[in-house]
This record gives C-alpha cells, sequence and structure tokens, in this order.
C-alpha cells in the first residue's frame, strides 16, 4: 500500500505506547489517522500533536466501536489500515496459595474474562467492523489491495511466564486467529499480520523502578534493552507497504525467550 493524505487509519490504543508510536508513524507519511482509546485526554493528545482526531472508544463494546468508526470515517473516509494496540494486562496465578493465610484461591473468572474480552474479543470486534467497511470500497493499485489490518499480540503467547494466564490466553488467541482471519479476507485484497512485541517501553513498564527494568533488559539478548516503541511503529509501516506480508506473525523481541518467571 502506498501510504498518503489518500489514505485514512484507525488505530486503537493510540493514545499511548506503541499506539501513539504507531499513529505518529503513519502521520509523519501523511496518512490520516483517528486515534481510539478509552483514556481522552491521552488520546486527545496525540491526535493534536499528529494533527488527526480522537474517538473514544471501547474495542469491546460494539456500540462503541461502531459509533467512534462511523464518526471517523465521517471525519477521514474509509479507514484502509487498521492497527490493534488496544489491551490490558492481568497478573494472577491460575490457582495461588495465601502466604499468610495457607489458603488457596484459584484465579477469579471476572479477572480472566475481562482480559479475554479486551485483548481478543476486542480485537475481532474491530477486525470485523474495519474489514466490512474496506471490503465495500475500490481496490487501491493492480493487485486489487483494499487494506491492512496489524493486530498487537505479544511474546507471552508462545511463553507465557508464571502468573499470565489470562494475559498469555488472550494474546495467544490473537495469533491463533492471524491466519484464519487472513485467509478469509484474501479475496477480497485485505491483508492481515500480527506483530508479537517483546519487553517494551510502554505505559506497563513505567511504574517499575529503575533495577527492575535494568533486570528486564538485561534479559534481551540484542540489543540488551527494552525495545522502544518508535521500533514497533516501524515495523508496522513496512507492513502496511509490503504487500507480501500477509497471514504472518512477526516477533519483535531482540532474540528473547521468557524465563518462567
Amino acid at each position: 500500500m502506498q501510504l498518503g493524505k489518500a489514505i485514512a487509519a484507525v488505530v486503537t490504543g493510540g493514545g499511548s505506547g506503541l499506539g501513539a508510536a504507531t499513529a505518529r508513524a503513519l502521520a509523519a507519511k501523511g496518512v490520516k489517522v483517528a486515534v481510539f482509546d478509552v483514556n481522552e485526554a491521552e488520546g486527545k493528545r496525540v491526535a493534536k500533536e499528529i494533527g488527526g482526531h480522537f474517538w473514544k472508544c471501547d474495542v469491546a463494546s460494539e456500540a462503541s466501536a461502531e459509533a467512534a468508526l462511523a464518526a471517523a470515517r465521517v471525519a477521514h473516509g474509509q479507514e484502509r489500515i487498521l492497527v490493534n494496540c488496544a489491551g490490558i494486562a492481568a497478573g494472577k496465578r491460575t490457582v495461588r496459595r495465601v502466604r499468610e493465610t495457607g489458603a488457596i484461591e484459584p484465579h477469579d473468572l471476572a479477572t480472566f474474562a475481562r482480559c479475554v474480552e479486551v485483548n481478543l474479543v476486542g480485537t475481532f470486534n474491530m477486525i470485523a467492523k474495519c474489514a466490512a467497511g474496506m471490503m465495500a470500497t475500490k481496490p487501491l493499485d493492480a493487485d486489487g489491495e483494499r487494506g491492512v489490518i496489524i493486530n498487537t499480540s505479544s511474546v507471552a503467547a508462545e511463553d507465557g511466564q508464571l502468573g499470565q494466564v489470562a494475559y498469555a490466553a488472550s494474546k495467544g488467541g490473537v495469533l491463533a486467529l492471524t491466519l484464519p482471519v487472513a485467509r478469509d479476507l484474501a479475496k477480497e485484497g485485505i491483508r492481515v499480520a500480527t506483530i508479537l512485541p517483546g519487553l517494551f517501553e510502554t505505559p506497563m513498564f513505567n511504574g517499575l523502578p529503575d533495577d527492575a527494568r535494568q533486570a528486564l533488559a538485561a534479559q534481551v539478548p540484542f540489543p540488551s534493552r527494552l525495545g522502544y516503541p518508535a521500533e514497533y511503529a516501524m515495523l508496522a509501516i513496512q507492513i502496511c507497504e509490503n504487500p507480501m506480508l500477509n497471514g504472518c506473525a512477526i516477533r519483535l523481541d531482540g532474540a528473547i525467550r521468557l524465563a518462567p518467571r
């Protein structure tokens, strides 16, 4: 896909971290960017910075997604790019023994379900709605391409750690849907790819002490540091521009393989 002012994009989770970096990178290419996020203040800040527009959106809600997409399409036209970066993390073991009392507690279902709802169901919700809009458009080139969908999984989908059962399951689902969705949409000229980030400098890590951040960075073989959100955005841009990237899942992790803890 040739990026430029004729192309509109939607970036979920665009108010911070990987989503904000991708919104900036797309805007730098001239793309009209709609920033979707539940954090209104951060979403508006990024949209103003890049000359885009912000809409508050809970990706796990059909009504919220439909309303945000309808408004974005009025402002920018039909999106040809969707980047799914909205997500949450949960840290609980399947069953834990309470140190103080010795009681045995199973993982609560509400936390598990919410993680899956946002990370997996929310991703699919946006995929289906954006793909439907893309299918109604004319192809952009001789190949017949109508759009590109980029999802965010995690290396935890393949090597989830202790306490990541909900998160790993949700991100594993995103990884698993990549190929069948790409096959579903292939005849319509819509490509689908998924990025599996490793340890990146995102709000998830911002609250950690410096020594904890340094210890995590030291686990990355090379480069031995946390990834930069701009490096995720670089790959997202390449996926948009390279027509042969389809149905693939790409680890972006400096060769790390997560240890059990």
